[in-house]
């Protein structure tokens, strides 16, 4: 493999990462959780795009799969927000698939997991 060459398991997590974005309410989300100063509830999230609560979870787990999303526990709730890491690292992933950046040390493109499962902690 050539030095410029995108690797199998690159490639696997942005094909993740682009399909986990291939639902227009997930990027709703995305851009409202983007917006918001402070982590927020899933009830936020619900009342301000007016999707269903069971909709919203489902596309909460499937961004907090591919870290897209850092969820954490406060009291009875559990809150949501960006993860800070996607801002540069989604941006290159697109920028690498069409050729227009060198393919990335693996260690510092991937979103940062939390835990070693890959999920983060609900304290």
């Amino acid at each position: 493999m050539t030095e410029n060459t995108l690797d199998r398991d690159t490639a696997e997590s942005y094909a993740r990462w682009f399909h986990a974005l291939s639902d227009p309410n997930r990027v709703l989300i995305v851009h409202f959780l983007s917006r918001q100063e402070e982590p927020v509830p899933a009830g936020s999230i619900v009342d301000h795009l007016g999707i269903s609560q069971p909709t919203v979870s489902h596309h909460l787990k499937v961004l907090h799969e591919v870290r897209f999303v850092t969820r954490r526990r406060q009291g009875t709730n559990i809150l949501y927000a960006v993860n800070r890491c996607c801002e540069t690292g989604l941006p290159s992933a697109a920028d690498v698939v069409l050729g227009r950046l060198p393919t990335p040390d693996r260690s510092s493109e991937q979103p940062k997991r939390t835990r070693s499962d890959g999920y983060s902690r609900i304290s």
